[in-house]
């Protein structure tokens, strides 16, 4: 690809020890109906196959360009090829997940007949050796109250959204301090900034749940940090939410880590629940109703996990 040419749109791909799904992601961005892009992937370090096959597909179509970098973690990964990408337009694609072969063409067309700076789509997530979630689409935010949607949970996946790249560089492209829920956080920075989006009510995106390391495996974390970063738009953007009120505030910070504490319990993944019970007691407000799953939750987890399963 000549250096000088502005590819219409960038999509950028982080990449670490996922031989096993790279080639699949790669040729289905290589294989959309919008044939305008780049495609740039950044090695995170990577300690297998997925060097040779990189440098194998990048012979054979010169919108591939790889990238390299000693293992820091998928965001700063986002970050380096940010800093490279010539689009007009981002997306994001892991590299063991993929798109429908028409997410482009149709991202961008929403984006181009309303003048919006945020596409965002519909998506499934796909169960390895499990049972597949059902397929869904978000509601049109911008029906209701954007902020009160936004902060009970993250509205997207960092795949389902094609987004200009002005509002990107507008925010910083993505911050690195809570890695388990940064595409949250950009949402939520581009939310401050322009609410200028438009909905392709149509599933485009699949996320693939495997056990290959996976930065959302960890629950607990995932849902702490998630927390975290809707704490911290509430601190930055009092003139956005203070409508709200300052009890709807806090059940929209304490609900979704009270929901999750349970859901863990039941679904038996008892170090997160362990975790996020207690992170309840401390940090949330309570009923006295919900004293019997918080109180075991001070005792150290090792016990706690026994206790559980004798019940």
């Amino acid at each position: 690809m000549n250096p000088n040419y502005k590819p219409l749109v960038s999509v950028i791909m982080p990449y670490y020890n996922a031989a096993a799904y790279l080639e699949q992601a790669v040729t289905n961005v290589l294989g959309q109906t919008l044939a305008d892009l780049e495609l740039i992937v950044v090695d995170d370090g990577s300690r297998d196959a997925g060097p040779e096959i990189l440098a194998r597909l990048a012979q054979e179509d010169d919108r591939l360009r790889l990238l390299h970098q000693d293992n820091q973690g998928p965001y700063p990964a986002r970050n380096l090829g940010l800093r490279h990408a010539r689009g007009q337009y981002v997306a994001f694609l892991d590299a063991d997940d993929w798109w429908d072969r028409t997410f482009l063409e149709k991202m961008h067309r929403a984006l181009s007949e309303s003048g919006a700076d945020l596409a965002y789509c519909g998506w499934q997530n796909v169960v390895e050796n499990g049972d597949d979630r059902p397929p869904y689409v978000p509601p049109d935010y911008r029906d209701g109250d954007v902020f009160r949607r936004l902060l009970r949970s993250c509205p997207w996946p960092i795949h389902a959204a094609l987004t200009r790249r002005g509002i990107i560089d507008a925010v910083g492209g993505f911050s690195t301090r809570c890695f388990s829920s940064m595409d949250y956080d950009l949402w939520l920075r581009i939310a401050a900034t322009t609410r200028n989006w438009v909905r392709v009510p149509e599933v485009l995106a699949y996320y693939r749940w495997h056990d290959r390391g996976q930065i959302s495996a960890v629950k607990w974390r995932q849902v702490l940090e998630a927390r975290r970063v809707r704490r911290d738009f509430v601190a930055a953007h009092g003139d956005l939410i203070g409508h709200l009120g300052a009890d709807e505030l806090r059940r929209l910070l304490d609900e979704p880590l009270r929901d999750q504490a349970y859901q863990a319990l039941w679904r038996r993944d008892l170090t997160s629940a362990h975790k996020l019970f207690r992170y309840c007691w401390f940090h949330s407000n309570w009923n006295m109703k919900e004293l019997k799953y918080l109180l075991p939750a001070l005792l150290p987890e090792s016990i706690y996990i026994r206790l559980v399963k004798f019940k």
